[in-house]
């Protein structure tokens, strides 16, 4: 059998290229020369050798080179496709930009919008509170302007002096302390800070006095008799003087309250603040 086998022709496998990936050429410079293809050769006729001498081909051994019949793009393409590739990225970016930029600034003019609002609703009120606050501390300045004449009017009564005069002080003090009344109804108080209570305190505070000074004043009437009410220069008590008595410790009262209201506004926007007596 060795013997059989020396006169076989030797088997020289045909030299192959070298495979190429079919990605080489993206990679290859525009202006590169293509790689050179070896000329084909020839081979001579293949010989079958014997059945027993066949053997299995190698996994190690290169396989069929690559079909020559694949057709390579051209420098150009390459480019246009590289060109067209980048402007679809580009296109992209600049849509996520722009959406991005458009909800930042929605996000930002609805951030900027409602503080806005909320701080002009805050002045409005704050200027609509102040606004009637000073119109009360104008009207409380006038509650007072009596205040001395009444005392004065009363003591006349007692000393039995000057009767006639002291009853007029009294009924103009008793008009001007329900006048009060009127014009405290007319004004707008809803944005101060207990307003009911205020009001109530002043409207009976203010009712109240003017009681006890048509009281007081119909007792100097009774004090201009004969000899009724006034004997040896001083003024007995009568039932006006008992009622006008009980009006005033009411409106006392109804002062103190008004007053401990009042000063609270009247502090917060430098307004005066003031004791009972002066109301």
């Amino acid at each position: 059998m060795a013997d059989a086998t020396q006169h076989l022709p030797r088997y020289e496998e045909p030299q192959q290229p070298p495979p190429q990936d079919d990605f080489d050429h993206l990679y290859q410079r525009p202006d590169a020369p293509l790689p050179a293809q070896p000329p084909y050769q020839q081979q001579p006729p293949y010989q079958q050798p014997p059945q027993f001498q066949q053997q299995p081909p190698s996994p190690y051994e290169p396989g069929p080179p690559a079909a020559r019949g694949r057709k390579k793009l051209s420098p150009a393409a390459v480019i246009g496709i590289v060109v067209g590739g980048c402007a679809l990225v580009g296109l992209a970016a600049g849509a996520v930009l722009s959406s991005g930029s458009s909800g930042d600034s929605a996000a930002a003019g609805n951030g900027s919008t409602a503080p806005s609002s909320s701080a002009s609703s805050s002045a409005v009120g704050a200027s609509g509170e102040e606004a009637q606050a000073r119109k009360l501390d104008a009207l409380l300045k006038e509650s007072g302007n009596s205040r001395s004449s009444v005392i004065s009017a009363v003591a006349s009564i007692k000393a039995c002096q000057n009767l006639g005069q002291a009853a007029t002080d009294l009924q103009n003090a008793a008009t001007q302390r329900n006048d009060l009344v009127t014009r405290l109804g007319a004004l707008s108080v809803d944005q101060l800070p207990d307003n009911q209570a205020l009001t109530d305190a002043l409207n009976k505070a203010w009712k109240a006095s003017a009681a006890a000074d048509t009281h007081y004043a119909a007792w100097a009437g009774e004090a201009s008799g004969k000899g009724k009410v006034c004997k040896h220069g001083s003024a007995r008590s009568t039932s006006e003087t008992a009622a006008g008595n009980r009006e005033s410790g009411t409106a006392t009262q109804a002062k103190r309250t008004a007053v401990g209201l009042w000063n609270v506004i009247a502090k917060k926007y430098g307004l005066t603040q003031r004791q009972f007596t002066q109301l």
